[in-house]
């Protein structure tokens, strides 16, 4: 159902508005509110599931050029899942055009590539440069676990969403959240978490706390990038700027992992650390030569369920989606506060409604709103005042 708002059913709503009252009100009613605040619309765009039946959308980002088939401000979002909803072998990545309304196919690549380890699951690392070039991460599988987890790569596409190549290495296993970047035209630096490196399989438990063994192998790398005119991006730098993270298999989200990245105007890295259920700031995350560990904690707990995608607002404030409850959190990153939470997925299948849905965000090209993707219904939405 495009372009309408979401309406919840008639014998839950008053259920979960004392819910969501609860839950969205102010951490401290003197405290002061953001963006979230003033957000009263949750509108479906567009179905992400292709033609081919990928579905489970993670990436969101958007478009900062008109090139090839993609139009500036385009909405792209990739599916992880196959038709068979086996996570970790997902190909496809949608454009969504705003003013027309229409959703095309961007790219689709098979399922086995040979010069990506394992194959292609495409994940929620994904951006597009101001020449065009469309960079997507895959963290592959062939039976939907960690069990035969690939180490994956990032792949760059051209602007007709035709594979150009595959980067690789040691630094890279496991692409998986959003990517932070700074792109200057013929040069760019990339943020990008993996969360890959030597993860088992689910079924290899912890004895003591009974889930899936955690490793402490996740980090940040800082890739440095040359960008010939005319010619795909190169490799100039590779630096692990952050390490240490945790990160385990899961039956139901495939993995957990340090997942959002937002890069604020004073060089500092934000991380959403969702095996601590926290924020982490890595300063001088630009320029350092070496690896700040875990960085120092921003905030912790609180309204934060899970934090996976982080996206930056023009007042500064880091928007949070949580992967255990429908909300997305809005904090204030300089005064370590949570300012805000707003249930942005209500689905009441899940306990507590919308409990695994939400993944990708980024913000609307005015900075009024932001885009979202439910996993549940694959769906692309957009939140406006």
């Amino acid at each position: 159902m495009p372009n309408e708002t979401r309406s919840l059913p008639g014998k839950s709503l008053l259920a979960l508005a004392a819910l969501v009252a609860v839950a969205a009100a102010p951490v401290q009613a003197q405290e002061p509110t953001g963006l979230l605040d003033s957000i009263h619309r949750h509108k479906t765009l567009t179905s992400t599931v292709t033609d081919n039946g990928d579905l489970n959308p993670y990436a969101v980002i958007v478009a900062p050029i008109s090139v090839g088939k993609i139009q500036k401000d385009d909405i792209l979002v990739d599916n992880f899942n196959n038709v068979s909803n086996l996570q970790g072998t997902g190909g496809t990545i949608v454009d969504y055009n705003p003013t027309t309304k229409k959703t095309t196919l961007f790219a689709k690549l098979p399922q086995h590539l040979a010069q990506c380890p394992g194959g292609i699951g495409l994940t929620a690392a994904m951006a597009m440069l101001k020449s065009g070039w469309v960079i997507v991460g895959s963290t592959p599988s062939t039976d939907g676990t960690t069990r035969t987890r690939g180490e994956g790569c990032l792949i760059v596409l051209d602007s007709n969403g035709q594979f150009v190549t595959a980067w690789t290495g040691p630094n890279i296993s496991g692409p998986w959240g959003n990517i932070a970047m700074v792109d200057n035209g013929p040069t760019a630096t990339l943020f990008v978490s993996m969360a890959g490196f030597s993860v088992p399989g689910p079924e290899v438990r912890d004895p003591e706390s009974g889930f899936p063994v955690t490793m402490k192998k996740a980090t940040v790398l800082r890739i440095e990038l040359s960008i010939p005119e005319g010619k795909p991006p190169e490799i100039k730098g590779q630096t692990v700027i952050a390490d240490g993270f945790g990160h385990r298999a899961d039956k139901d989200a495939f993995l957990i992992g340090p997942t959002g990245l937002a890069l604020a105007a004073d060089g500092t890295l934000y991380v959403s650390d969702a095996m601590e259920n926290r924020i982490v700031a890595i300063p001088d995350a630009l320029k350092r030569t070496n690896s700040a560990g875990t960085g120092t904690t921003v905030t912790k707990d609180g309204l934060l369920k899970r934090p996976l995608a982080l996206a930056l607002t023009v007042s500064g404030h880091l928007l949070a989606c949580n992967a255990k409850n429908g909300q997305a959190v809005e904090i204030d990153p300089v005064a370590g506060k949570q300012l805000y939470a707003q249930w942005i997925d209500t689905n009441q299948a899940q306990s507590p409604p919308g409990n695994g849905d939400l993944f990708g965000i980024a913000m609307t090209p005015d900075g009024t709103g932001f885009y979202y993707v439910e996993d549940d219904t694959n769906f692309l939405m957009e939140a406006a005042r």
